[in-house]
């Protein structure tokens, strides 16, 4: 099963923002698309490149000459070094889908509380201040 991480507080990743994180030893970059979190592996598959540097960029498509739709704004990544396109949701490549992908990482929102919280509860005591003296009742 994996660790979880920390890595940011949603406040510091904006729509259409990215960060740049470190996870058991893995870089990792993490999307915010429209409020949905998504993470890749910093490290392109075909060179290494590293995606956290790469334009955000969408998809065009054409159902006959002249005819253009441009789809997707902001949810593929291009590669820094040679271009290569990657589907922030997915991984895939735009190239060869099947075969070429960046890997992915689960990611969740929690509240704080509930990661504070954690498996461990200390004992705790009922503290009083009688006449300017903490009582303490064990």
């Amino acid at each position: 099963m994996a660790k979880k991480h920390v890595v940011a507080a949603v406040s510091e990743l904006p729509p259409g923002g990215r960060k740049l994180v470190e996870a058991s030893g893995r870089a990792i970059v993490v999307f915010n698309l429209g409020g949905e979190y998504f993470a890749l592996a910093n490290r392109c598959p075909h060179r290494g490149g590293d995606l956290s540097k790469g334009l955000l960029t969408g998809l065009v498509l054409s159902g006959e000459p002249g005819e253009y739709e441009y789809i997707r704004q902001g949810e593929i990544v291009r590669c820094p070094w040679h271009n290569w396109e990657f589907d922030i949701r997915t991984g895939k490549s735009w190239c060869d889908p099947e075969k070429v992908k960046a890997r992915r990482f689960g990611v969740s929102v929690e509240k704080g509380a509930k990661l504070i919280e954690g498996p461990y509860v200390a004992e705790t005591f009922k503290v009083s201040v009688e006449n300017d003296y903490v009582v303490v009742e064990a």
